[in-house]
């Protein structure tokens, strides 16, 4: 799957502006206040833009943050990094491999295997469960 590119006037079309703001444009929703922090559904969480698997509810934990955390990808290349030197502080930023809507940060501070903590905005995100796919195949 190649990359996938269309214009700041073609993403406004298909995102809420605070959909835009984040994924296109680096933003940031508030903590705690994201659709997806507090969840506990099963499922596969989605690029809100793309629809790319990015991470599984399996490596989601409740980091204390206010973010979604995950602390792994669903795959080595599903998300890529980036240096982040924004806001005087250097972070790795976290952007969806298929389409580059920035996500959130990846931090050293998370629980094992792997020690990372992948805090991502719910507004990057869209929760795939099998509860929606009965949902869709059973009208």
């Amino acid at each position: 799957m190649g990359k996938l590119n269309k214009t700041d006037r073609e993403w406004q079309r298909e995102l809420s502006p605070d959909e835009f703001r984040i994924t296109r444009q680096k933003g940031t929703e508030p903590a705690f206040t994201g659709k997806y922090w507090n969840t506990k559904q099963t499922g596969t969480y989605l690029c809100r833009c793309c629809g790319a698997e990015l991470f599984s509810s399996n490596t989601k934990y409740d980091s204390g943050s206010g973010w979604p955390s995950f602390y792994k990808p669903i795959s080595s290349g599903a998300v890529d990094e980036n240096q982040d030197a924004t806001h005087g502080m250097v972070r790795t930023e976290v952007v969806c491999h298929h389409c580059d809507a920035h996500l959130g940060h990846v931090f050293e501070d998370g629980p094992q295997p792997t020690g990372l903590r992948y805090c991502v905005n719910s507004a990057s995100l869209e929760l795939k469960t099998q509860e929606k796919n009965d949902e869709e195949t059973y009208p």
